[in-house]
């Protein structure tokens, strides 16, 4: 038996922010393959398919919303989580059918391409289960079985994309080969919480309440709804190739969402909440330079995946900003359906989850996608009336969405200030913003002056990461004698992993 007080907040979340960061490094240079050998027209089918991922998906959180809440408590779901995750995915593949069908027929997209996208949905919905049992109990587990993901695609892609020119088939391809890795990883260490029996109680559970899963994946596919919109509305996928691009530059910012990857199982399993002002100082830390840099560099990192989507650098700073409040508006959300405790009351009717938090939150959420959606789509009818550029189009995309995000941030903030009683540390956010700005800020002003921007990678990436390194490395130096959280922080951080 998992005693509950199991799991480690700290531990946990820097064991997945530094998978993360790992991952992030191999992931662009999963990207650069793609962006340096598929044309734009390739890189852009290619986002679109794993775009079109959601809508498959959406209907897998009938299992994973309530088998980490169920991990979590120590009930022996995680058998029956596989079991049913293997008659979902045959519904997601049906769902995925109509949709590329329809795309296929609406865009300039070939339909035969989006078809081969099905083969993604088998691994994913599996993944996907294994992930969630494992956070549950043991959440730096799901880390490493992301990490292993997102390396073992590297090697795959350089043989099927890169030597053996396959195209974005030999991409997707990769995208299985590590799938199949991350599952065999997860699979063994989660043999304990998957060698139970069978139980159709559990499954029957999941089926009576099917709706409240399924009522948050509404925000997501409407949100989701962009791509279709942009693909069918210009026409085209090249817009698409300089926001997948732009997105790629996001996920070092999107990393420091890890560091509070366990604080939401660990508030499923007891009541002690004294860790939460501490973790969130701790996600600004390292979100600050993550999002400073990103802004900074977002040219720079553009022309490192290919000198095309260079004039793309007002798109990653958009998306930067969206992904900085998007990570603090999950953060806020998964904070408050933490405290939740509605289903561990077997008596619970329906009246009690419409009112609770598990509903609530969701339709919070669908109003802010549906407003986004909204201003998103008539906007892009104006312009593409106007016939504006496909770069003009992409940045009004983005911007959109930054804009969208911020409102529904602050609000979280707001109720989850009134429900767990804690204050942000605004001294050390401040300090933390200025010592990013002006670090960051000089080695812009040194780089710019003797950078030599050539199109060959193996000429330009060693420039970019000879004044990337030394400025993350500067900042915690900087921040270590300048504020003792920072130095309790990184002396955690050697006790934790001694």
């Amino acid at each position: 038996m998992v005693k509950l007080s199991g799991i480690r907040v700290t531990y946990s979340g820097l064991i997945s922010l530094i998978a993360g960061l790992v991952s992030v490094i191999t992931s662009l240079s999963f990207i650069i393959i793609l962006t340096r050998t598929l044309t734009p027209t390739d890189f852009g089918t290619w986002g679109l398919i794993t775009s079109l991922m959601i809508y498959p998906f959406v209907i897998q959180p009938i299992i994973s919303y309530w088998v980490i809440r169920e991990i979590a408590r120590d009930k022996p779901s995680g058998k029956t989580a596989i079991m049913a995750s293997g008659g979902l995915s045959a519904v997601g593949i049906l769902i995925y059918f109509f949709i590329a069908y329809y795309l296929g027929n609406q865009s300039e997209v070939e339909q035969s391409d989006l078809f081969f996208g099905i083969s993604l949905i088998p691994f994913i919905f599996l993944n996907d289960t294994l992930t969630q049992i494992n956070l549950g109990w043991k959440p730096q587990i799901a880390s490493f079985g992301g990490l292993l993901l997102n390396i073992s695609k590297l090697p795959a892609a350089l043989i099927l994309v890169y030597f053996l020119d396959l195209g974005f088939s030999g991409a997707i391809i990769a995208l299985i080969v590590s799938y199949i890795t991350s599952i065999l990883y997860q699979s063994i260490k989660a043999r304990e919480k998957i060698s139970n029996k069978i139980n159709i109680s559990f499954l029957k559970k999941w089926l009576k309440l099917f709706w409240l899963p399924l009522y948050p994946e509404i925000a997501t596919s409407i949100s989701r709804l962009d791509i279709i919109i942009f693909t069918v509305v210009s026409g085209s996928v090249a817009g698409l190739a300089f926001w997948t691009a732009s997105i790629a530059i996001t996920m070092l910012t999107a990393q420091a969402g890890s560091i509070s990857t366990a604080v939401y199982p660990k508030l499923l399993q007891d009541e002690n909440k004294e860790y939460i002002q501490t973790n969130l100082t701790q996600l600004f830390y390292f979100a600050i330079p993550f999002v400073i840099f990103s802004i900074v560099f977002a040219r720079e990192a553009l022309f490192a995946l290919n000198p095309l989507y260079e004039s793309a650098s007002f798109v990653v700073i958009f998306l930067t900003v969206q992904m900085f409040f998007g990570i603090l508006s999950r953060t806020f959300q998964s904070f408050l359906m933490g405290i939740e405790k509605v289903d561990l009351n077997e008596k619970s009717t329906f009246n009690h989850y419409i009112n609770s938090k598990l509903f609530f939150l969701p339709t919070i959420r669908i109003i802010q996608t549906s407003t986004y959606i909204g201003i998103f789509s008539i906007g892009l009818l104006l312009l593409v009336k106007a016939q504006e550029s496909v770069l003009v189009l992409v940045t009004y995309w983005s911007f959109i969405w930054m804009i969208s995000e911020i409102p529904l941030t602050l609000y979280l903030y707001t109720l989850v200030r009134k429900n767990l009683k804690f204050s942000l540390e605004f001294t050390l956010i401040i300090k933390y913003l200025l010592v990013s700005i002006g670090l960051f800020g000089i080695i812009y002003v040194v780089f710019e002056k003797f950078i030599i921007y050539k199109p060959n990678l193996i000429e330009f990436l060693p420039q970019l990461l000879l004044f990337m390194i030394p400025g993350m490395l500067g900042y915690v130096i900087l921040t270590y004698f300048l504020d003792s959280r920072t130095r309790n922080l990184v002396h955690s951080i050697i006790k934790e992993f001694r």
